[in-house]
């Protein structure tokens, strides 16, 4: 009788086993939609037509020393060890870098030991006999367990931490490359107030000649009191002017004093840099391909692709067999000395192996997930290239156009200082009115603020495309090209 219900169970069994097996978790039709640009098919030849080029145009890696300005030089060094922005980065870089440790480890068999001792006393209207006794034992435990990576998912896991490891080193990096070119962004702006302050310190000079001028006229009766009043009325501007200045350079050190890391009484020792020349660039003659490896947000976004991509394995591993070892072992006794003694040991073997069958879509979930983490960080890195060709291009086109302007301006200012003067000598010598000397005086002071304004913004726009070409980055020599990694 036995053996004929086995006879007829066993078919039910294998087609049971074959339902189960056929009802498995399934990955098909999901797959990763985005694909990787090829820089080189951006196209920026007739962008970039006519800027000088050079097979080693990338900035150096000090490139802001490029200015011979010592005191710059010192304040970069002081932002670099001391801004707190940079220690925030250097938590995440540790993070990432712990996070490759775990991974690490999840690779890796576990085994433990576990000494201790159990006393127990069972009631007597449970226990019967036994009840009432109290009874102690001393055990030694050793576990030993390990989960057999069949399909390579730990190990994808493993790679992907340390692809997100990398990405973390290299915004660690780009975080001082963004702080040194925000000290030589904030020097050239109180450059610029110290040069608008020398401006409103030329216009006093002026202002305070032109009223000795109409003074002496009008002791001699040549001119009105009109004419003194107007002359008078220039000084007040001209004080303002110079108040608005020291507000600009007030502000600008206390930029600089947070830069550093520093309260505001640091920017107070930081002298106003006399006029700074821009920096003299040219564009590296391997652009746009070299620059996917010289922009740290491009690097940064590749690695991130990187990582993804070994998630999505990592999901779908998540579909096959797993198969786990444990086992056990170790010496029980009521006493110590019973430990040594032979009857004492035990030991357990259980290798288990899992499929998943049912779990109600969410593995499915997971890679769908996964699939789209990659598509967003692929998307990312294709939105990088492309700014960062726009980025250079704009401050290239930026730096080209203000050049001809700051020549145009300081012929236009040459020209308001020629007819001030000769305005002036006109005024003197009694054959010109008072009237002419304002408006050659208002001409030169506007021409004078707009050619500083025009060289200021030339410096930052020489910073910017320094920035623009990756600030002197240098990439580590394991950076490998993204590819695009067919999923199945």
């Amino acid at each position: 009788m036995k053996i004929s219900s086995l006879r007829y169970s066993r078919p039910l069994l294998v087609g049971a086993l074959a339902l189960a097996l056929g009802a498995c978790a399934s990955s098909r039709g999901l797959q990763p939609q985005g694909r990787v640009l090829d820089a080189d098919s951006l196209q920026a030849s007739r962008s970039l037509a006519g800027a000088p080029l050079s097979a080693s145009g990338f900035p150096a890696a000090d490139w802001w020393r490029a200015f011979a300005d010592p005191q710059l030089d010192a304040l970069v060094a002081e932002g670099l060890r001391s801004n707190p922005s940079l220690e925030a980065a250097d938590a995440r870089l540790r993070q990432a870098q712990a996070q490759v440790s775990t991974a690490n480890a999840e690779r890796k068999p576990t085994l433990s030991v576990s000494p201790g001792y159990t006393g127990l006393t069972l009631p007597e209207s449970m226990a019967g006999d036994l009840g009432g006794d109290y009874m102690g034992s001393v055990q030694a435990v050793a576990s030993f367990s390990y989960g057999i990576d069949l399909w390579g998912g730990k190990r994808a896991a493993w790679e992907a931490a340390v692809d997100s490891g990398h990405a973390a080193a290299v915004d660690a990096q780009a975080a001082r490359l963004d702080l040194s070119a925000a000290i030589v962004q904030g020097y050239v702006q109180l450059a610029h107030a110290g040069a608008l302050q020398r401006v409103a310190n030329d216009e006093l000079a002026r202002a305070e000649k032109a009223l000795q001028l109409t003074q002496q006229r009008r002791r001699a009766g040549i001119d009105s009191e009109l004419q003194v009043r107007q002359a008078q009325a220039r000084l007040p501007l001209a004080q303002q002017q110079q108040l608005a200045a020291q507000q600009q350079i007030d502000v600008a050190r206390n930029a600089l004093a947070a830069l550093l890391g520093q309260g505001p009484d640091r920017g107070l020792d930081i002298a106003v840099p006399a006029e700074l020349d821009p920096l003299a660039l040219q564009l590296p003659s391997v652009l746009p391909s070299e620059l996917l490896g010289r922009r740290p947000d491009i690097v940064a976004a590749r690695w991130r692709v990187e990582a993804a991509d070994k998630q999505v394995k990592v999901a779908r591993t998540r579909f096959y067999p797993s198969l786990n070892l444990t086992a056990m072992g170790g010496l029980v006794s009521k006493n110590l000395e019973g430990l040594l003694e032979s009857g004492s040991t035990f030991g357990l073997l259980a290798p288990a192996l899992s499929m998943p069958i049912f779990d109600g879509g969410r593995l499915r979930a997971g890679l769908a997930k996964s699939d789209a983490d990659y598509d967003l960080a692929v998307a990312n890195y294709n939105h990088s290239i492309v700014e960062a060709l726009r980025d250079v291009a704009d401050q290239v086109n930026t730096t080209r156009s203000l050049a001809s302007q700051v020549d145009a301006q300081q012929q236009a200012q040459a020209n308001a200082q020629a007819a001030h003067a000769l305005a002036q000598q006109r005024y003197k010598a009694g054959i010109g009115n008072y009237l002419e000397v304002l408006i050659t005086q208002d001409q030169l002071l506007q021409a004078e603020q707009r050619l500083s304004n025009l060289q200021s913004q030339q410096l930052l726009s020489s910073v910017r495309l320094s920035a623009a070409l990756g600030g002197g980055f240098q990439p580590a020599a394991d950076v490998a090209p993204v590819t695009d990694n067919t999923h199945s």
